[in-house]
């Protein structure tokens, strides 16, 4: 019978856990609404691609300039396989089961790597992270965990020419 008692309290005691941690994301994503705003559509036409697709895993996004506040607003919070492409006017990001990512070109602050992102921590530049700027005036830092790490490179070396040509 204690046994079963037993059982039965760290049953309720994992359950009043998951409900508080289910509250806390929600809170957190009405607090950022704001800041987060509407996100760029993908639009109809893409233009010339600069960079083929590459598949990966979206690790999610942050508030910059903080590597751990992910964001809680739809489903930018949650991490989903996906293919990363570059086209002249902008990033798009497509990911499986989750609604599509476009970064337009004018928002791109700056492409680079980094060690970790939205609490997800890898080896030496083992993250694609983009800093971007939001409609609403917010930057954020959205990262993509490539299946190939060579194509590392070549994001931050167009990065680099598209800021010469400027």
């Amino acid at each position: 019978m204690d046994r079963i008692v037993l059982t039965v309290g760290f049953l309720a005691l994992w359950v009043v856990l998951v409900l508080l941690m289910w509250k806390g994301w929600r809170g957190r994503a009405r607090r950022q609404q704001d800041a987060i705003g509407e996100l760029p559509v993908v639009p109809a036409e893409l233009g010339e691609r600069l960079i083929e697709p590459s598949t990966g895993l979206y690790v999610g996004s942050t508030l910059a300039p903080s590597w751990q506040d992910r964001v809680a607003v739809g489903d930018l919070g949650f991490r989903a396989s996906s293919e990363l492409s570059r086209y002249r006017t902008g990033v798009l990001l497509e990911r499986h089961g989750a609604s599509p990512i476009w970064i337009p070109e004018e928002s791109i602050r700056v492409i680079r790597t980094e060690r970790g992102l939205a609490g997800k921590v890898m080896t030496k530049d083992g993250v694609l992270v983009i800093r971007w700027q939001l409609p609403s005036g917010t930057e954020v830092d959205t990262g993509f965990r490539g299946d190939d790490k060579s194509i590392y490179p070549q994001w931050t070396r167009e990065q680099t020419r598209d800021e010469n040509e400027k």
